[in-house]
């Protein structure tokens, strides 16, 4: 049963963290399109849910599509009036899902909305589009602007922004990876993070600036840098690393952007598995630093942030395989640990010993 004081945080910085039933609500029209397709080229060949889907282009080629924005994120460069980051992190969120069923990132487009359109603000968002795409080894081939004063409202006057992409990526339909192949005694290896990367800063927000009435300008000693500079810090882009790994033969099992739902994101695969975490890096100090001011529990922190780890690969669990995986990563710039492994418990939960808290469904609970 779900602790309803210890999942009140993010709910009370404004997000609602109970969709389901406005999901269910938008779904039961959209899935039924599927049939609009059936039987011809552009069938999808997963059901709407993962972190890409995959549609059939002909000789034996899938099309991987997905979309994504950088959300309240876009709030702190306001405050800060520094738009060259989000780029990045528009691109990161979308590729970073897009290789999770095994594709290539290819395209990509993006839709920016702003309350006005001021070229040096555009200037700056393309900047970091662009230094995006560089790291992902993917074009920008278009995209729309949409200046909609009437519905975006900046933190300062004429400064709003909302910023979204679109990824397209290419994999062999015999080679769709969503975990289908996992099984117990497979080893998870986690890919540590940036920092927050796009997700969880409206709880951010809501601890450092309105209860620790922090500004984004200040310097932080524990951080070495101001408060707006951390939360800024580009999202990490994995298409190198994932790449490398695949290319030094380390066979992924599943791959797994660690966004909203932190580690519970590993539940996605389609093998009916669970996940016990028996060791987890020092999480950099800026999950430390909110927790700390905003007395938010470790269930809620797991549950809103990636705590550190951005992006997960299950492999066999052999420690040759597992020793070249973080070599590989080292040479990419990207730290790789052991985390934990698969279990044979069809329930799909994960376990997180280092702080004995169970992950079901969409929360975690503190173990007995």
């Amino acid at each position: 049963m779900v602790d309803a004081k210890k999942t009140a945080a993010y709910g009370a910085a404004g997000v609602k963290t109970n969709q389901e039933a406005g999901l269910d609500a938008l779904l039961k029209w959209v899935a039924p399109t599927e049939a609009h397709r059936a039987g011809k080229l552009g069938r999808s060949a997963l059901p709407i849910g993962y972190f890409a889907n995959v549609v059939d282009i002909g000789h034996g080629t899938g099309l991987a599509l997905t979309t994504d924005g950088v959300g309240t994120k876009v709030i702190v460069a306001e405050m800060l009036g520094r738009y060259d980051t989000i780029g990045i992190d528009c691109v990161a969120m979308n590729v970073n899902d897009v290789i999770c069923v095994g594709a290539e990132p290819v395209s990509m487009l993006d839709y920016l909305a702003v309350e006005e359109a001021r070229p040096d603000v555009l200037e700056a968002i393309g900047r970091g589009l662009a230094a995006g795409a560089e790291q992902a080894g993917v074009n920008i081939v278009g995209g729309e602007l949409s200046q909609i004063s009437e519905i975006i409202r900046g933190h300062a006057p004429g400064a709003g922004v909302d910023l979204v992409g679109m990824c397209a990526g290419l994999v062999p339909l015999d080679r769709i990876n969503v975990g289908q192949d996992v099984k117990p005694g497979d080893a998870i290896l986690g890919l540590a993070s940036s920092g927050i990367h796009s997700n969880g800063l409206t709880l951010a927000r809501r601890v450092l600036f309105d209860q620790a009435k922090l500004k984004p300008g200040e310097r932080s000693r524990e951080l070495g840098r101001t408060i707006g500079e951390e939360l800024l810090e580009p999202t990490r882009i994995y298409v190198r690393v994932i790449r490398a790994l695949a290319e030094g033969a380390v066979p992924l099992k599943a791959m797994l952007h660690i966004t909203s739902d932190g580690l519970l994101n590993l539940c996605r695969i389609q093998a009916a598995v669970s996940f016990r975490i028996v060791s987890l890096p020092e999480p950099p100090p800026i999950f430390p630093m909110i927790q700390r001011l905003g007395g938010v529990s470790d269930e809620e922190m797991f549950r809103v942030f990636n705590m550190g780890i951005g992006f997960c690969v299950i492999v066999p669990g052999d420690g040759e395989l597992i020793a070249r995986a973080i070599e590989i990563g080292r040479g990419e710039g990207v730290a790789v640990m052991r985390l934990g492994e698969v279990v044979a418990d069809p329930a799909r939960r994960v376990v997180i010993e280092p702080r004995k808290i169970v992950g079901e469904g969409d929360y975690f609970h503190r173990t007995a």
